[in-house]
């Protein structure tokens, strides 16, 4: 298994984002019991261009201080939604997981309606067994919906049948497997 964390970035976090305390809290507790439990903790940060505020060089590209990358993790640089437009992160996801019989690739972080729901869908077309713990993504009000109905119907809805949607707990427990 991999525990992907996507755009966890100082230009996102932010308090508007729907349930941001739990949302960060789950995240917090999930990349600590992946790292106890020897599961590969990658990450993809989304580089979005000069003038957003979101490119390298800037501060909001950083990954936030609570959930930065340990010495030896990877950091894969996208610019657009889906994890899986870097060539190199699709590449490695390729080759570690067919090593592997587990296919099991475990996202959090954000933005529910962009790029967690991007790679959530681009993973499971390629044969992924998709695993996304409740309250560990997030988003913000957008024109048609606020925060908390678009987290919902992604997580609710939309994912049904491309993803498992478990607790936190669950997730710490499929560590342990």
């Amino acid at each position: 298994m991999i525990l992907l964390v996507i755009d966890m970035q100082k230009g996102l976090i932010d308090e508007e984002l729907y349930d941001c305390e739990s949302f960060m809290e789950n995240c917090i507790r999930l990349i600590d019991a992946a790292r106890k439990k020897h599961v590969e903790v990658i990450y993809a940060q989304h580089d979005a261009g000069p003038g957003s505020g979101l490119t390298i060089g800037d501060k909001g590209f950083e990954i936030a201080d609570e959930v930065r990358p340990e010495p030896g993790e990877k950091v894969f640089i996208k610019t657009i939604n889906s994890c899986f437009g870097n060539k190199e992160l699709k590449k490695y996801l390729k080759k570690y997981l067919k090593k592997q019989e587990d296919r099991r690739l475990m996202i959090i972080g954000l933005q529910t309606n962009y790029c967690i729901d991007a790679t959530v869908k681009s993973a499971f077309e390629r044969g992924f067994e998709v695993i996304v713990p409740e309250g560990t993504n997030s988003t913000f009000d957008n024109d048609y919906m606020n925060a908390e109905t678009t987290v919902r119907y992604y997580n609710e809805d939309v994912w049904e049948e491309l993803a498992d949607i478990v607790t936190v707990e669950e997730a710490m427990e499929m560590f342990e497997r």
